[in-house]
């Protein structure tokens, strides 16, 4: 037997004002997403914006249901939205932000497992990286150069 070692680098901004003005208003947009969740059985609020290359963004936030797993992630439902709105349009950077609803949570919170996979598959599917930068409420901001460094053993068509 031999161990395999998978390393991965972030970047992490102190707050919000080290962006640069395009992720800092890609940030912003999530920031008023998320504030327009739908979360009464969490009380946990998830906003996403996603920059395409047409200048386009599209946002989108967690939407629960009483009928879990019904609901859907912010990251999905922007993504989903933008692949079905602008077919063909590569995304550039997405930005996400999460918090309880008393926007108590100041450490950074990265997409969940089923997110990761979905942002893998547009990643695959456009044939580049997608930076994604993500924060709580407030306090420090991550980036990650690509899926791939959240999500380094990805599941994509060629196992199939």
């Amino acid at each position: 037997m031999k161990k395999i070692e998978i390393h991965t680098t972030l970047e992490a901004y102190d707050d919000m004002s080290e962006l640069d003005s395009t992720v800092h208003s890609l940030m912003q947009q999530s920031i008023a997403a998320r504030h327009k969740a739908y979360a009464p059985y969490s009380n946990f609020t998830v906003g996403c914006a996603i920059l395409l290359e047409n200048g386009e963004v599209v946002t989108g936030n967690n939407q629960e249901n009483a009928a879990y797993p019904s609901g859907l992630c912010a990251e999905r439902v922007a993504i989903y939205a933008a692949g079905a709105q602008y077919p063909g349009v590569a995304i550039k950077m997405m930005a996400l932000t999460a918090s309880p609803i008393d926007d108590s949570l100041t450490i950074p919170v990265p997409p969940c497992g089923a997110c990761r996979q979905a942002i893998a598959e547009y990643e695959n599917k456009q044939k580049s990286f997608i930076p994604i930068y993500f924060m709580g409420a407030s306090g420090t901001v991550v980036k990650s150069d690509s899926l791939k460094d959240l999500l380094p053993l990805i599941f994509d068509k060629s196992y199939l």
